[in-house]
């Protein structure tokens, strides 16, 4: 089993799988029936002040991607939802749902990396 990235936007290719929603808002024009979300976990996603300093700039995503990790690392529900992907992992794979119209400097992006780095461990 794996963690799959999707565009919340995007028509599901494959929608076998537990579907995380890891941004903080709600994709704008998305409804919560059509989203077919397992789980919406807002807390991982990034603070607001640090969203907002990325503003999607992919010029900043090296420096992004360590001050999300170091918020990932303060953030007392970092362990319940590593250890709730892990549990979920065991059967399905489990699909990190964005809604960034980059797709590949994002949060989700960040965060896969961080919940395998810390599976290994």
């Amino acid at each position: 089993m794996e963690i799959k990235l999707a565009r919340i936007y995007t028509k599901p290719v494959d929608e076998s799988g537990y579907r995380v929603l890891v941004d903080r808002l709600w994709p704008r024009g998305i409804s919560k029936v059509n989203a077919k979300l397992d789980w919406w976990a807002k807390e991982i996603g990034p603070s607001t002040d640090l969203r907002k300093w990325f503003n999607h700039d992919p010029q900043k995503f090296l420096e992004f991607e360590k001050k999300y990790q170091a918020e990932l690392n303060e953030n007392s529900f970092t362990p319940q939802f590593v250890t709730q992907i892990q549990a979920q992992l065991t059967t399905q794979n489990v699909i990190f749902l964005f809604g960034a119209k980059d797709e590949t400097h994002n949060q989700a992006v960040v965060l896969k990396a961080y919940v395998e780095a810390h599976f290994k461990k």
